[in-house]
């Protein structure tokens, strides 16, 4: 089977230049073929006068110059008429295909004008109806040009829905407070310490929302510098479990623990990645009742090491997976809420895993069917 063999602009380019040479010397040809004979046969007629003319019979001098002279005259004026007509038909080829060129562009252009207005529904179709491993460099930029309407469109999409989200939960402790400091003033809600802590609280709520916000923003904005060294993953699995292993016997859940053996160092920034590790196990202690079992799995995957976190908890249904990992989104927002988490902690964890190079994805079988999350890290950089 042939391959298909994608034209270059420059050749595009070049073509469209011969083509109108050759448009143009086919009409002149054509056009020379037709006034020639015309030309001649009427210069002949003025010869045939001049031949008849007594003054001039046997004279071969004159009738050989007033031959050439009569000849010369119906070259030029046929080349003439054939040149007028070239130049036209050149004319004319030239603004055809030109626009095959400039019409794409300020069709572009008043796309680009559009999108800096905050209009980014309408995109540039592709030339001639072509497919995407089909098309020139024209076809190209418009493809990238999509693209980028495309990626503009989602960003504008995600700041809107960050602006609700945000607004959202800083509302819910601000109203509580408020809530309890109308209480304490309208002598509703008794000035004890029960209620200060109900205040703190909150408060406390709030600052760690703002923290995880800070934290979100220097992570998606690469404002941050990893320290790497090399570090054994068996040490950051230690550190878990001293870490949460309390919170663990406190909720009556088993922590199980897997690490390969001879597992290599891996050249990571160790507090980012513990705090990815920490952010997965208390997702999983969270929403694995009491009673249920936490997986905690590490070993070699290839050129990587695979870290994974399972529980035996409230499972994650097929449409949540897709954005499990988006700012602010919650498989249970209630009891996220009362827990006081602010939903960007899996935002934050993809970014420092993508940062190390690594991928990170979750798995779930559906509702009360418990859920996996893994991650990769490269063992060379």
């Amino acid at each position: 089977m042939m391959k298909f063999v994608r034209t270059h602009l420059a050749w595009k380019v070049f073509l469209s230049y011969l083509l109108v040479v050759l448009v143009g010397g086919v009409v002149l040809i054509t056009a020379a073929s037709l006034s020639v004979p015309a030309a001649f046969e009427r210069h002949m007629a003025s010869m045939n006068a001049i031949m008849t003319n007594g003054n001039t019979v046997g004279n071969n001098q004159q009738m050989q110059t007033e031959l050439f002279s009569q000849y010369t005259a119906a070259v030029y004026e046929a080349v003439t008429y054939a040149v007028v007509a070239a130049l036209i038909a050149a004319i004319l080829a030239s603004f055809f295909i030109s626009r095959q060129v400039v019409t794409p562009m300020l069709r572009m252009m008043s796309l680009s004008h559009r999108i800096a207005e905050g209009e980014y529904e309408e995109r540039l179709a592709l030339p001639g109806g072509q497919q995407a491993d089909q098309i020139d460099e024209l076809g190209q930029l418009a493809l990238s040009f999509n693209q980028m309407a495309d990626k503009l469109e989602k960003t504008e999409t995600m700041r809107r829905e960050l602006i609700g989200d945000v607004t959202h939960e800083l509302r819910t402790p601000l109203t509580a407070v408020k809530g309890y400091l109308e209480g304490l003033i309208d002598g509703v809600l008794p000035a004890d310490p029960e209620t200060y802590q109900q205040i703190h609280s909150e408060i406390d709520r709030l600052q760690r929302l703002v923290n995880d916000l800070q934290e979100l923003s220097r992570v998606e904005a690469g404002a941050f510098q990893l320290l790497l060294t090399p570090v054994s993953p068996s040490s950051l699995i230690e550190r878990i479990q001293s870490t949460l292993g309390r919170q663990f016997e406190d909720k009556n859940i088993q922590l199980e623990i897997s690490v390969e053996s001879d597992l290599p160092d891996i050249l990571v920034d160790k507090d980012r990645i513990l705090q990815v590790l920490t952010n997965l196990v208390g997702n999983a202690l969270q929403y694995t009742p009491s009673g249920g079992k936490v997986t905690l799995l590490v070993r070699r995957e290839r050129s990587d090491v695979l870290f994974s976190v399972k529980d035996s908890g409230i499972g994650i249904t097929a449409e949540q997976l897709a954005f499990i990992f988006n700012r602010f989104y919650r498989t249970d927002k209630s009891r996220t809420r009362a827990s006081g988490g602010s939903g960007i902690g899996l935002t934050i964890a993809k970014a420092l895993v993508q940062a190390h190079q690594g991928k990170i994805w979750a798995e779930s079988n559906g509702e009360g069917k418990g859920s996996t999350f893994s991650f990769l890290i490269p063992i060379s950089r």
